[in-house]
């Protein structure tokens, strides 16, 4: 019972705590969070570019060939495994329990390309921190970009083929399948 005399039950809404209706909270809640991911995203924006390319330098020790090397290693490895995510992804998605499984992939793979994207941002970006990243890996970690590049070409080459064997290879299966059912030609 309230001073008043009237019972209350507990479960008053927001609405009636706040005096406001519901979708003016829902409106604050939303305003707040965009605030805050666009607050996240200046601060992300202003440190994730300087940060990596300072990871990358110290992987390659001012050496073109260790550049070289984890350009090559990330290119190929952080390209290849989000294909693989995607397709797999694709292929679960309508199947019993697939579309936990679909999003646990798009995770990953979203994940697994996290180096190439940062070292996207460095080299397409045009912010102070895009411009450090890049002084950065010129001087620190020589022939990394290239390499990134030329091993996200290598990967797509091998996710094309890897699509190309697999493709032919159920075919060629499912021909030998329909020829082993049917009946044998009439001469």
């Amino acid at each position: 019972m309230s001073g008043d005399g009237t019972i209350q039950d507990g479960n008053t809404s927001a609405a009636a705590k706040t005096g406001r209706p519901g979708w003016v909270n829902k409106a604050i809640l939303i305003a707040v969070g965009v605030v805050l991911l666009v607050i996240a995203y200046l601060i992300l924006a202003a440190f994730l570019p300087r940060w990596w390319s300072i990871r990358v330098a110290n992987l390659s020790e001012q050496a073109f060939s260790k550049g070289i090397f984890w350009g090559l290693a990330f290119g190929i490895v952080c390209s290849l495994l989000p294909l693989l995510f995607f397709t797999a992804a694709w292929r679960v998605r309508k199947k019993r329990g697939g579309k936990v499984t679909a999003i646990v992939s798009v995770v990953l793979a979203v994940a697994a390309a996290i180096p190439n994207l940062l070292t996207l941002t460095i080299v397409l970006g045009s912010s102070n921190a895009a411009h450090a990243g890049e002084r950065t890996l010129d001087t620190e970690a020589p022939g990394f970009r290239g390499a990134t590049a030329l091993g996200a070409v290598i990967a797509v080459i091998v996710f094309a083929a890897l699509v190309f064997v697999i493709v032919r290879s159920s075919r060629r299966r499912a021909q030998k399948r329909i020829a082993a059912t049917s009946p044998p030609p009439q001469v």
